[in-house]
């Protein structure tokens, strides 16, 4: 199933603006469904198009790329393998998987001085920056990071483009939903951070209803990921299989720190500094980091040694969470986590949520520890700071928040603590309910 996504807003600004100059590379983790949207956007906005996925094609498309001197007999070679054909000015050529032949990549420039058709490319980072050391890259690309469905996007997989509307006016205006709307969208955003964001895994939701058929999709692509990253630590000696296989025990400490011994007894960081990078570029993960002075810009203070690993999805966080078992997670459990009756550390289920809207929000992640006390997020607004708290349980104890906006008052814009309780402002703090981050 194509589901409506807002990147596709994106695709339409770069076809207006850019596509005549430069091709689209769509960039992101495997199965988010950035294949499809690509595809449905070539569909309503281009008289035609070819969609050439080398992760299928390859031996029949390989030798055409080995000599690009005559692009009329390219551009003719490609039409008849595919039986589409190509209208100048009007069609889109996709190079779906690019990351797994870079010596397309390395063409883009070739194809979009020729100026005939308009290109995007789909990959995702785990190989992109590996394969390309022997290539020249195009500078003729537009970048775009693509994340998994966001819960107004799976709140459209349900049927349901109305309420996100609502939501927004009201934190726009800083009012309460009521009690009764609260609770609704309370359990919808339980049954998203449940479920996740993963394309297949929301339409096996919405196709059968079955938890256990869900949790089984999403194991199928946790089993994905795990086997990329051994390859990619096979390859180039890297350990982004163990920070992958240890994400839910060290979220679930107190400090919910990524500590090097995770990746064995005598692990440092600075020797683990590759994998950590190399698994941020998969975009499987969210990477946060300790801002240790908030008082300049967030990346001059960062402390590469002191950070959090946040997973993409957090339904495959959820999933995650009980792998040891042999079976899939059943419906019971599901359902106690929609209605708050579970056991497990809920804590770090929703700060992997809230870590997820902000990355697609645009965010980089930092978090800010000193003096006994930490604050969970740090947005940067223009000069100044919005310090945020997530609170899981009590909201009304947020000392980190009022110590650090004492400390760092005349750089504070605005302080939040995201809760599980209705909108409310009290005492310069906002408190907002998990579904309205994606606001901030």
């Amino acid at each position: 199933m194509a589901f409506k996504r807002k990147i596709y807003k994106e695709f339409l600004r770069w076809k207006e603006d850019w596509a005549d100059k430069r091709a689209l590379l769509v960039q992101g983790a495997r199965r988010i469904g950035k294949s499809t949207i690509v595809e449905e956007f070539a569909k309503h906005e281009y008289d035609s198009y070819i969609l050439i996925n080398f992760q299928k094609d390859l031996p029949k498309v390989k030798s055409l790329f080995e000599d690009l001197a005559d692009l009329d007999s390219f551009f003719r070679t490609i039409s008849l393998i595919y039986g589409k054909k190509l209208v100048p000015h009007k069609s889109l050529i996709i190079f779906d998987e690019i990351q797994l032949f870079p010596l397309a990549r390395q063409s883009i420039k070739q194809f979009v001085e020729d100026g005939r058709f308009h290109y995007i490319e789909t990959g995702s980072l785990i190989t992109i920056r590996q394969n390309v050391e022997k290539i020249l890259l195009p500078s003729e690309e537009k970048c775009i990071d693509m994340f998994p469905m966001d819960f107004e996007e799976f709140l459209w997989a349900k049927g349901d483009e109305v309420t996100i509307d609502l939501i927004r006016e009201n934190f726009l205006q800083k009012k309460p939903l009521g009690d009764a709307v609260h609770r609704k969208l309370l359990k919808d955003f339980r049954l998203y951070m449940a479920v996740g964001g993963m394309p297949q895994a929301v339409n096996e939701l919405l196709e059968s209803n079955d938890y256990s058929r869900v949790d089984e999709v999403k194991r199928d692509i946790i089993t994905l990921y795990h086997n990329d990253l051994k390859k990619l630590d096979a390859t180039y000696k890297l350990s982004t299989s163990l920070i992958f296989d240890a994400l839910p025990s060290e979220l679930s400490s107190h400090s919910r720190l990524f500590k090097a011994t995770a990746l064995g007894k005598n692990a440092r960081v600075s020797r683990a500094y590759s994998s950590f990078e190399a698994i941020k570029d998969s975009m499987i993960v969210n990477i946060a980091n300790n801002c240790s002075d908030p008082n300049i810009a967030f990346n001059l203070s960062k402390d590469i040694a002191s950070q959090k690993i946040f997973m993409g999805d957090t339904g495959l966080l959820v999933t995650q969470i009980f792998m040891n078992s042999k079976l899939p997670i059943q419906e019971s459990i599901y359902k106690q986590l929609i209605v708050d009756k579970i056991s497990i550390n809920l804590g770090m289920v929703f700060e992997n949520a809230i870590a997820q809207t902000l990355r697609a929000n645009g965010y980089d992640l930092y978090f800010h520890n000193f003096d006994h006390h930490e604050i969970d997020f740090m947005l940067s607004f223009g000069k100044k700071i919005i310090p945020i708290e997530v609170k899981s349980s009590t909201y009304k104890n947020h000392r980190s928040l009022d110590v650090f906006c004492k400390k760092y008052s005349k750089h504070v814009f605005d302080r939040y603590v995201i809760c599980a309780k209705d909108l409310k402002r009290e005492e310069g703090v906002t408190f907002i309910p998990f579904y309205m981050a994606m606001f901030l």
